[in-house]
């Protein structure tokens, strides 16, 4: 991808600086983490409706789908200009990042009319319905159970777990168990979910930084229409794998990603850590890994409009977002001293190890890149033995015969 901005590029920096000047002055400020209050989720909605009425939300969709049809490098120029001034993006990182993009893969024509464009404004939320208790980086191990009735209706029965902004969301997108009988990975289907649908509840999850980001979602008897699968019945792991490719780019590129400007605004603001020759160092390490995940992200999202859906290699992304933002922030934390603890630094040094897990655990990632992007030796697996008639076991001493 060119980092060399061509005159139109530049046009589109200068209007875009001139619409900030004019609009931005309300907006709600940039964190790596947003906040899950209602008012704070209110503002952030209200501000993505803004950025999405100007054509500066899902930069590089489709008109058809409710974006400007704009290209790889205006996508990377918003994203500039809205960290350069400290403002918020998008908050539905979770719709605008995994979900659009996969009903826009996989939907159709009437899902994709009823639910991009009120998603792309913030109208509407989305959450994932994914991970289970027993199903987690082994997504393919998923439990709750649809069974289609003899009108063509569904009948859900489940619980899924750490599902983020199940609390704010409209509709979630459901991994479930439609055919026990065959292989774990063919016997599933995507559907899409209301979420204030009868029988499903939601119960969020404590963390330690207090707030609850997470939730478990239960579904008792949740019925769903004919016309609810995305895709088609049998493909949902297919399906699964296209979003979370696009998930792994967003966990690593969106909202969970420290920009090296605030690293090194944050460090420069204390002249004795600016001027330490050993955090000199650390500080160095941090900004080369933080650069060199932007330049990376810049490169997916031009494949990512190219047409192209984000394959193994993408969790580099991910992986390298949450290491090194978590390296920058405990380094500002050592620089600044305690007191950097009960602000926005720690807050992060708390909540961003539980960011590891999401969009895949590391080492599943690592082992995927290994396997299927490199061509290395799979990782040992355990294969069941075939299943053989047990032989009677003896009746214990005294038994009745």
């Amino acid at each position: 991808m060119a980092l060399e901005l061509t005159p139109d590029q530049h046009a589109y920096r200068e209007r875009l600086r001139a619409w900030l000047d004019e609009h931005g002055k309300d907006a709600p400020p940039r964190h790596v983490l947003e906040p899950q209050d209602d008012a704070a989720v209110a503002r952030l909605r209200e501000w993505q409706g803004v950025l999405a009425d100007a054509g500066y939300v899902g930069v590089t969709w489709p008109e058809v789908a409710g974006g400007p049809g704009g290209t790889p490098a205006e996508a990377v120029i918003v994203d500039q200009e809205l960290e350069a001034r400290g403002l918020s993006g998008p908050f539905d990182f979770i719709g605008i990042g995994m979900v659009g993009p996969t009903i826009m893969a996989h939907g159709s024509d009437a899902q994709k009319e009823t639910f991009l464009r009120p998603l792309i404004r913030g109208e509407e939320f989305w959450c994932q319905l994914l991970s289970e208790p027993g199903a987690g980086s082994d997504l393919a191990n998923v439990q709750t159970k649809a069974v289609q009735r003899d009108d063509g209706t569904w009948l859900v029965n489940g619980q899924k777990v750490w599902t983020s902004f199940a609390q704010h969301a409209a509709h979630g997108i459901l991994l479930a168990r439609t055919d026990s009988s065959v292989a774990k990975h063919k016997g599933l289907t995507m559907f899409l979910v209301p979420m204030d649908a009868d029988g499903l509840k939601i119960m969020p999850l404590r963390q330690i930084t207090g707030d609850a980001e997470f939730n478990e979602v239960f579904m008792d008897d949740v019925e769903l229409p004919a016309d609810a699968i995305i895709g088609a019945p049998g493909e949902g792991w297919r399906v699964a794998l296209t979003m979370l490719g696009f998930e792994r780019v967003a966990v690593g590129s969106g909202l969970h990603a420290v920009r090296l400007e605030r690293l090194v605004a944050a460090i420069a603001s204390d002249e004795a850590a600016s001027a330490d020759p050993a955090l000199r160092v650390r500080m160095g390490q941090a900004a080369s890994q933080l650069l060199a995940l932007r330049h990376t992200s810049e490169r997916v999202v031009q494949e990512i409009a190219e047409g192209k859906v984000p394959g193994p290699e993408a969790g580099l992304i991910k992986i390298t977002s949450v290491v090194a933002s978590l390296d920058a922030c405990r380094f500002v934390v050592d620089a600044l001293g305690p007191d950097a603890l009960f602000g926005e630094w720690g807050h992060q040094v708390s909540a961003l190890p539980g960011v590891r897990s999401a969009g895949g655990t590391e080492e599943i990632l690592r082992n995927l890149i290994g396997e299927r992007y490199l061509g290395l030796p799979p990782e040992p697996r355990i294969v069941p033995p075939p299943s053989a008639p047990s032989p009677a076991a003896p009746a214990p001493a005294g038994a009745a015969a």
